[in-house]
């Protein structure tokens, strides 16, 4: 007789609970992710788009611009704007908490900078 192959249905199960918890968590990470890079194409955007002699005020109002677009809750008041080389540089950090379960939470430091491109 051959031996048979297989996954046993304990077996299933526990990759099937391990699947929905990875599913789960992509769910719930995606989302900041996604916000973040939307913050830093639009760091990016007010860059190109600001002269080298615009102030801070002008930065943070056409950064204003392209959040109030893209439908973010990031403010401009949380860039730090500073000029290197004659030119505009971008940076921001923030942290996210996003809760699991019970009183379980992950959180995500996020920081960018226009300063790579």
């Amino acid at each position: 007789m051959k031996k048979q192959g297989g996954v046993a249905l304990s077996g299933l199960l526990f990759w099937s609970i391990i699947m929905v918890l990875v599913a789960v968590l992509g769910m719930k990470v995606a989302p900041t992710f996604i916000e973040y890079q939307k913050i830093l194409k639009d760091a990016k955007a007010t860059v190109n788009q600001v002269g080298p002699e615009s102030t801070v005020a002008d930065v943070r109002r056409t950064f204003d611009k392209f959040a109030e677009i893209d439908m973010l809750d990031f403010k401009s008041s949380d860039l730090d704007v500073s000029k290197d080389g004659g030119k505009i540089v971008i940076e921001f950090a923030y942290e996210k908490r996003i809760p699991l379960f019970w009183n379980v939470s992950l959180l995500i430091d996020y920081k960018g900078s226009t300063a790579g491109s």
